[in-house]
């Protein structure tokens, strides 16, 4: 033991290079999350804080470590590995803080991967532990104790003092100290406090609180026993177990704890002035936060809750967290409902709030679709309807909530104490469902909770024991002790705030009266003290209302949200439509080519022109007359000249439409682009009727054309009436000849009568022209008329005068 304690104290005094500790317990959380997911089938899980072996890393995990690893074999079907999981996973819980010295691994014997690692370890029977290091496995059955933590607890501490060499390397001194060693102790060490725990030789408390304390640095524990004459009578020692703080010079000082046992120790310890995890920067002053944080700190009491933290807590669920998610059905709109519905049940706020959340509960009661959309539900969140007294705050104003830095606490503070509130609440209303709140919860992590690993350890949970609860004071109970549950797996993760480290709250601070101790000296909360104190604490009646905007501020803020909105949409209504107006603009204009209905359409008149003289011929060789349907009165209605049919209709040119009436307003903008569109129009127009006439000129060069084949030509090139071409046959050149007389002066006899309508010509000539256009035509052709006038009387009277001068002698 003389050589086991020169060992450990030189080995201790080399604490000062934490980084090693914080190496290895780095390493086992990246193994925890990494463990394979077969593994996971079994009894336990990565939220377990217990390593899962598998065949990829069951050399790593034990061969190579420097911890002692104290391994579970065990078969999921086994009925009494089932029975010895849940204190198993109570000692992963107790014994956390003992990493890197000590860690706590399973592997599933009954999965056929890990066959062969069992069959490696010479496992026979189950469960069994052994305990492992870098050399071999020391091997002890559970049968050998109870099956209670304190116990396997205690064998883990026999086991370590037990080995003869050096191991493991981060395991600090267990065995008894001396008031030599104490004399000298600050000479060797760097530490700022030094624990002396008097006990007997049989107690486990200064061993325990060791360990408990390996991962702290600026404090220092050593076991003293009661036989310890030197050192007790020193000190004035007369309780045991007891704690003293020793500092240089000989000066010393009692812990003052509520109860005399390890968990009370090891709480004070690790909250002494200066103490702090290894690598981990020291807890920040108030001054520190002012100058480092997105928002100025603001002064909190820590035993109360505040509204600010639930309305901020909200405004970040339902308008960020949500958002993430376009369009909810299925499970999470089924989710998303009954959050809504325990929100406005049971959220202890200010009217306006209230008023918001039954306004967004209402509509999504009411709605039978089988999806809503995010846009939709915000509407309704943002009070797009206008309903009075209903807003939400809009922002974040953390109080009670507040970390050190920004990335600590804040949303997952708030998550946790909204939830705490509204089971309280629950209780207090008397609900009829013990599950109400609870399922909401679960529902709404499972579907909508940013931090997908959390939301899987809540799973895990929440499939573990949630339907164990069975009334609303066991709802409450069930939610305070799953919070502690994680605190204790995330204290001293990379997200654990130096300021505000995770504990099992209540503190023996807060309410002393929840802690008490077991027979054995094992902690025990009494349950029938915290639930008073949480029914107290989350309350309506206790929630602080600082630091909030009042009721006509948030509501005067939506005001002008809504009045923006509305201005910020007419302002878009011209941009939208300016923007319609140059995409118009920017497309190609029509291709001179007929289009397709166009050319379809010259077929059927060249199909049924044909038909038509064939019917001319047989009435006129059978003596009787035309028909009215038949006759060509018909065929210009519907073919000729579609815009001549009725009155209202537009007129053609050559595939050109007439212009839509104008509105008495013009947007210079879009006249712009309507003329140069125009004269875009008339230049392909132009170029289709010379196309046309060139060709039809071209087919009938060789035959003789009438004045009234010219005619029709040039009133097909207004597109008054479509040509036919001429036959090269001179049998059929008469009668053709004859037929098409008879139709020119049909249809032109048809012409004349609709030309007499009010307005007639004016429509034509307007074709493809402005107003304005048409106007200066008018004036040309006036002044030119003038000019002409002018003339004929000038010369007219010159006449007159010449030959009055040749009439005298």
């Amino acid at each position: 033991m003389a050589r086991r304690g020169g060992r450990a104290t030189s080995r201790f005094s080399q604490r000062t290079c934490p980084g090693k500790v914080a190496e290895s317990a780095v390493w086992l959380s990246l193994w925890l999350l990494l463990a394979p997911s077969a593994a996971e089938a079994g009894l336990y899980t990565a939220s377990d804080q217990i390593l899962l072996l598998s065949p990829g890393n069951v050399e790593a995990a034990l061969i190579n470590s420097t911890a002692a690893m104290v391994v579970e074999f065990y078969a999921s079907w086994c009925g009494h590995c089932i029975a010895f999981s849940p204190v198993y996973k109570s000692l992963a819980r107790d014994i956390k803080e003992w990493k890197p010295a000590v860690n706590l691994a399973a592997i599933d014997c009954a999965a056929e991967d890990n066959r062969k690692v069992c069959t490696n370890y010479r496992i026979r029977g189950y469960p069994t532990i052994k305990v492992a290091n870098s050399e071999n496995i020391i091997p002890f059955l559970i049968l050998d104790f109870s099956r209670d933590v304190r116990s396997l607890r205690h064998k883990i501490i026999d086991k370590l003092e037990s080995h003869v060499e050096a191991w493991p390397p981060a395991c600090p001194p267990l065995e008894p100290t001396s008031q030599a060693e104490i004399d000298i102790f600050f000479e060797t060490n760097n530490v700022q406090h030094l624990a002396l725990i008097f006990e007997d030789a049989k107690s486990y408390i200064g061993r325990e609180v060791t360990l408990d304390l390996l991962q702290f640095e600026n404090v220092a524990v050593r076991r003293v026993l009661n036989t310890e004459a030197g050192l007790v009578t020193k000190l004035g020692v007369t309780e045991f177990p007891s704690c003293y703080l020793y500092y240089p010079g000989g000066n010393f000082t009692r812990l003052p704890v509520n109860i005399e046992a390890r968990t009370f120790y090891s709480y004070a310890l690790q909250r002494l002035p200066g103490v702090v995890r290894s690598g981990r920067p020291p807890s920040f002053t108030t001054f520190f936060h002012i100058n480092t944080t997105e928002e100025p700190w603001r002064p909190f009491n820590k035993s109360r809750v505040y509204m600010s933290d639930l309305e901020s807590t909200l405004h970040y669920s339902l308008r960020v967290e949500l958002a993430a998610q376009p369009v909810f059905k299925g499970e999470a709109l089924r989710s998303l409902k009954k959050y809504i519905s325990v929100l406005a049940k049971y959220f202890p706020g200010r009217p306006v709030v209230m008023n918001l959340l039954k306004s967004v509960n209402s509509w999504l009661q009411n709605e039978t679709s089988g999806q809503i959309s995010y846009e939709a539900f915000k509407d309704i969140l943002e009070n797009s309807a206008q309903i009075p007294n209903a807003a939400l705050p809009e922002g974040v104003r953390w109080v009670g909530c507040q970390g050190s830095q920004p990335h600590f606490r804040r949303y997952p503070c708030g998550v946790w104490t909204l939830f705490h509130v509204l089971t309280v609440q629950a209780n207090s209303t008397g609900g009829s469902d013990p599950l109400e709140v609870l399922s909401a919860m679960r529902n709404y992590v499972q579907n909508f909770f940013g931090c997908r690993p959390c939301a899987e350890h809540f799973e895990n949970m929440a499939m573990e024991s949630l339907m164990e609860v069975n009334s609303l004071s066991s709802a409450v109970l069930w939610l305070w002790s799953r919070h502690n549950r994680v605190n204790n797996r995330l204290a001293g993760a990379l997200s654990e705030d130096p300021k505000f480290p995770k504990i099992q709250w209540p503190s023996p601070e807060m309410c002393s009266a929840c802690h008490t101790v077991k027979e054995n000296g094992e902690h025990r909360w009494n349950r029938e003290q915290v639930l008073p104190f949480l029914l107290s604490y989350f309350s309506s009646s206790s929630i602080l209302t600082d630091y909030l905007e009042s009721e006509s501020q948030i509501l005067e803020k939506q005001k002008k949200k809504h009045v923006g909105q509305q201005l910020a949409l007419l302002a878009q209504k011209p941009v939208e439509r300016r923007i319609r107006e140059a995409l118009d603009s920017s497309k190609p204009p029509p291709s001179p080519q007929p289009t397709v209905q166009e050319e379809e359409e010259e077929e059927e008149e060249e199909e049924e022109g044909p038909q038509d003289e064939a019917v001319a011929d047989e009435e006129e060789e059978d003596g009787g007359e035309a028909k009215p349907e038949p006759t060509p009165w018909s065929k210009a209605e519907v073919e000729a000249g579609r815009g001549w049919r009725l009155v209202h209709r537009k007129p053609s040119i050559v595939g050109m439409r007439m212009r839509e009436q104008q509105e008495d307003i013009v947007d210079l903008d879009s006249f712009v682009n309507q003329h140069y569109r125009a004269k875009a129009l008339r230049l392909a127009a132009s170029s289709r009727v010379k196309q046309r006439s060139l060709q039809r000129q071209q087919e009938q060069e060789q035959e003789p054309r009438s004045a009234f084949e010219l005619g029709m030509e040039l009133d097909g090139g207004l597109g008054m009436v479509g040509l036919q071409p001429l036959e090269a046959d001179p049998e059929l050149d008469v009668g053709r000849q004859r037929k098409r007389l008879q139709k020119r002066e049909l249809s032109g006899r048809f012409l004349d009568g609709e030309l007499n309508h009010r307005g007639r010509w004016m429509s034509v000539l307007s074709i493809g022209f402005s107003k304005l256009d048409i106007s200066l035509c008018v004036i040309l052709y006036f002044l030119s008329s003038m000019c002409l006038l002018a003339m004929y009387l000038f010369f007219k009277n010159r006449l007159r005068l010449r030959r009055a001068k040749v009439a005298l002698p």
